[in-house]
């Protein structure tokens, strides 16, 4: 029994089929090769692409020359809308000025500091999901989104999902998700910047009150630290930051961008990666066991408890491996290149894709297989140095990766010490990539106390 995977397309399809198929989702859109090939060419009367596995190549474009490979404009021209001039989405000078104020916020000492937060708002998710005890299966993906946007308003701005406008924003962004697909035609089709992108008027609708609150939440934030009462939160510390060349910190409008591209990063991703670790410990019970063992050991909300889950974190990086939240990256080159002996022309679109890399049939073992021991294993221990990038890798590493693997395992502990859970009497989920790799249907779990 293996975790469920989207089926393939055929290797030759119209691009209008294409085009359709990648709007829809982008993992069913590929074809099947790509689990085994080193490098892709992918043609269209408008680009060309590149998708490389090949691990060389991976590090040469994120790692040894990430200048000469920026991130593409055309995946954000979809979220730009909402994330505006975020750090997701700039590049060159301005991104690394917005990456030197932001990155000490994140160093080890400051997530720390965050640990009893994210405990908090693991407690409340324990408590929400203890009240549907007995009222049939739940919906694991909008308890964990919940979850994870809690996790996020505490941490970010010392509030609680409870709260009025943070509830606001997580019911705007539940409705920007449905409406907002992952590409627009200026993906597919190089528009000049004055012309229109044509987002949907819902979602930019969402985006727009999105905005609007938490530029109210940076405003009350702001005044609070000019009258110094402001919380020791990571809002705090990124507000106050100057950067160490010009001494400038971010204007409200930035301070905008970069909580929206937080919230996003910090609150889907954490949300679809543990989605999918509890449905697959649903399927493995096994080891579901050895986690509620192991979770039992917790006992109080010190960061020093994070060394007592080392089989929870196993689980959680294999959960990466098999349904990396962001299924594929994209970098445009700025000048020609020789890639496997092949031209590669300037302005092409060279594709990473963690999904395909994670499971490459030539450089995993049972690459399909949920198997938490891997990672002790020779082939686990290399492919984790050379194939294993859920969170990127090189300069654009996410901010957020050392956060993300306390969060996870700590979620996942406290919630399986507490319950049981299992699979619901339905088929099972299809893993589909929106804003991150979701099931199309949701994932329906029965959940029991212990």
């Amino acid at each position: 029994m293996k975790p469920p995977k989207p089926e393939t397309r055929p290797d030759k399809v119209s691009l209008l089929r294409y085009m359709r198929l990648f709007r829809r989702d982008i993992l069913s859109a590929q074809p099947a090769k790509l689990y085994r090939a080193w490098m892709a060419e992918f043609r269209t009367p408008f680009f060309r692409s590149y998708l490389i596995n090949q691990p060389e190549l991976i590090d040469e474009v994120l790692t040894t020359r990430p200048d000469d490979f920026p991130k593409s404009n055309r995946i954000g021209e979809g979220l730009r809308p909402l994330l505006g001039n975020s750090v997701f989405l700039t590049n060159g000078e301005e991104w690394k000025r917005q990456r030197r104020i932001i990155d000490p916020a994140f160093e080890g000492g400051r997530l720390r500091d965050t640990y009893p937060a994210i405990w908090a708002a693991a407690e409340s998710a324990v408590a929400r999901l203890d009240q549907k005890i007995g009222a049939g299966p739940v919906e694991i993906e909008e308890e964990m989104s919940h979850a994870a946007a809690d996790v996020i308003f505490r941490t970010l701005f010392s509030i609680p999902i409870e709260h009025h406008v943070a509830r606001q924003v997580f019911q705007q962004f539940r409705d920007y998700q449905r409406t907002q697909p992952i590409l627009n035609l200026a993906a597919f089709i190089p528009l000049p910047r004055w012309m229109p992108r044509f987002h949907r008027r819902r979602a930019t609708a969402a985006a727009r009150s999105i905005r609007s609150l938490i530029g109210q939440l940076t405003a009350e934030r702001m005044e609070a630290i000019q009258a110094g009462r402001a919380p020791d939160d990571l809002a705090t510390k990124i507000m106050t930051t100057p950067d160490p060349k010009t001494g400038e910190v971010f204007s409200t409008d930035e301070m905008i961008d970069q909580v929206a591209i937080f919230f996003l990063a910090g609150h889907e991703t954490s949300a679809s990666a543990l989605a999918w670790a509890l449905y697959l410990v649903a399927q493995f019970p096994e080891w579901q066991d050895k986690l509620v063992d192991e979770a039992r050991a917790l006992d109080d909300r010190a960061d020093g408890e994070m060394p007592k889950l080392p089989l929870s974190r196993d689980v959680f990086r294999e959960t990466l491996r098999l349904y990396p939240p962001v299924p594929m990256m994209v970098r445009q080159n700025r000048c020609p290149e020789t890639f496997r002996d092949r031209p590669v022309k300037s302005g092409s679109q060279i594709v990473i894709s963690p999904w395909h890399l994670h499971r490459h049939e030539r450089l995993w073992d049972k690459p399909d297989d949920f198997d938490p021991a891997r990672w002790k294993t020779d082939n686990g221990r290399q492919c984790a140095r050379d194939a294993y990038i859920p969170f990127s890798t090189g300069g654009r590493v996410c901010i957020g990766a050392g956060f993300a693997m306390v969060e996870g395992p700590l979620i996942l502990s406290m919630i399986l010490r507490r319950f049981r859970i299992g699979l619901a009497k339905n088929r099972a989920p299809i893993p589909v990539a929106h804003l991150t790799v979701r099931s199309s249907e949701g994932i329906l779990l029965d959940i029991l106390r212990r």
